[in-house]
């Protein structure tokens, strides 16, 4: 398997840092060191950048006094250009995630466009941040809600959308009045360096105070130390369920706000209507696109026992055509596993689901690379269960699909819900009355529900979040921006008389 050598990686990576702005001067001081999962190797120490949550969080309470005052167009101008700089350098932006993340140019670029348009959804919400006029009882009376600056968000992002999960939070604090605190995956400096970078250019440009947003690259103790500081308003977490379980209860001791997107264990339902042309292309692309590594992959295939074996064969069939290697190269659809711990875990799930009875019907070995030992390339598995075990309700983060079969719509919907996370699910039916009925209340209890499309690749619209152990955070689209901001509620008496609420009588 050909390769690009970590030596053009290295001076791509360093051309991109470049012309997005980032300073790549020798320092005598903090490094952090950049890696590429294409080869498995260090690139080069980066200068890193402030690991002083402290410092970083009272400049950015310092700049919230100010930045809150500035009306929330002017401050959607400091966002459309920051659109316009992703734009401007977006192979640039896209460049550096395939390198540290191993993406496809193709999705690494659609991670960018995501980003843009993120911005650009942001500059319009900047005009309309609207809240409502209510009725009141008391005559001469007016009630109505406000929307104001929460203060200091801390975003904490994970390795897989290093540019897209950022924007959807930075965007939306920006424009509702907040200042913003980014520490990001150790395994994405570069991206998240470039990211801020043209931030800080378009706020520079702009007019905008000093410290609207602070990037901090640092290990776990940071974002530890960012969940717990009294001043962050809000904390926006990206990442393993694990995670969420610390952080949830951590920010909730000390009365914080927490928004947070968590694992995915997201299933399709695919009926004996189901167009299968259709379905499986929508599988094969949400099961082993970025190689598994999004919270949106599709984990689990529950099929109906009538077309479960065709399904598999042609799931398999696609997989035996997919090209697995150095993402640079034509014609490539699936990179490398993020690192060496991601290959175990997948490993160690591919036992579990033989041990409780699975077939592997296809992938799941390593495609090593003699010039690389240390870069994970795995090929994406496909697993019939005779049931949904333990390990099938348990996301891995890796390209492994489970395969499970029903009888009935009922039983289906059932094995559907029955895992723990809540975040995406799709269904493949030409019966309106199965499409109704899995959207219903009764239906799938997802936070993403989809019908005749895959689990993944949702759009910016719509608010971006799922259920249970996945969190119940909500970014992006919609009505997601309320999360960044504090509402009250207001009473203004245009009247001479002070009547009371519910008819109370005090004189």
């Amino acid at each position: 398997m050909l390769v690009t050598s970590t030596d053009t990686l290295r001076a791509l990576a360093r051309e991109s840092l470049e012309r997005c702005g980032v300073e790549l001067a020798p320092s005598s001081g903090r490094t952090v060191a950049a890696r590429t999962p294409i080869t498995g190797e260090r690139l080069f120490d980066f200068p890193g950048h402030s690991g002083d949550v402290a410092a970083a969080v009272a400049a950015a309470r310092a700049g919230f006094e100010r930045w809150r005052l500035v009306p929330a167009p002017a401050r959607g101008a400091v966002v459309k250009r920051l659109g316009e700089l992703l734009s401007e350098h977006r192979h640039d932006v896209a460049r550096l995630i395939s390198i540290e993340v191993g993406k496809i140019p193709s999705e690494a670029l659609g991670e960018v466009q995501e980003a843009i348009d993120v911005c650009d959804l942001a500059v319009g919400l900047s005009r309309q941040l609207d809240g409502r006029t209510m009725p009141s009882e008391r005559p001469g009376h007016r009630l109505m809600e406000t929307w104001h600056p929460l203060g200091v968000v801390g975003v904490i992002t994970a390795f897989n959308f290093p540019a897209a999960v950022w924007s959807w939070n930075v965007t939306l604090a920006l424009v509702c009045g907040d200042t913003v605190v980014w520490k990001p995956s150790p395994a994405t400096p570069l991206t998240s360096a470039a990211c801020a970078a043209l931030l800080e250019r378009a706020a520079a440009e702009r007019g905008a105070p000093p410290a609207v947003h602070t990037l901090v690259i640092d290990g776990p103790q940071a974002g530890e130390a960012l969940v717990e500081h009294p001043d962050v308003a809000l904390i926006s977490a990206t990442g393993s369920e694990r995670m969420g379980a610390q952080v949830g209860p951590r920010v909730a001791a000390r009365f914080g706000r927490s928004l947070l997107e968590l694992g995915g264990n997201n299933a399709a339902v695919v009926t004996p209507s189901a167009d299968l042309d259709l379905a499986v292309r929508g599988i094969v692309f949400a099961a082993a696109g970025t190689a598994g590594q999004r919270c949106t992959t599709m984990r689990r295939l529950i099929a109906h026992e009538d077309v479960a074996g065709e399904l598999s064969d042609r799931i398999a069939d696609a997989y035996r055509r997919l090209r697995i290697g150095d993402p640079f190269a034509d014609g490539t659809l699936v990179g490398p596993l993020i690192d060496g711990r991601a290959h175990e875990a997948m490993q160690a799930a591919l036992d579990q689901a033989r041990a409780d009875g699975g077939d592997v019907v296809i992938g799941g070995a390593r495609r090593p690379v003699a010039e690389h030992p240390a870069a994970y390339y795995a090929e994406p598995a496909l697993v019939r269960m005779p049931a949904q075990t333990a390990i099938v309700a348990r996301e891995t983060f890796a390209p492994i699909l489970y395969l499970v079969t029903y009888r009935d719509f009922e039983q289906a919907i059932a094995l559907h819900n029955a895992v723990p996370q809540g975040l995406s699910s799709s269904v493949f039916t030409r019966d309106q009355r199965e499409a109704e009925r899995f959207l219903a209340a009764d239906g799938s209890d997802c936070g993403i529900v989809n019908v005749n499309i895959g689990t993944s690749g949702a759009e910016i619209g719509g608010a971006f979040g799922g259920e249970k152990t996945t969190g119940g955070g909500r970014e992006s689209g919609s009505d997601a921006w309320r999360a960044y901001m504090r509402r009250a509620t207001n009473t203004i008496n245009y009247s001479q008389d002070l009547p009371l609420a519910q008819g109370v009588s005090f004189t």
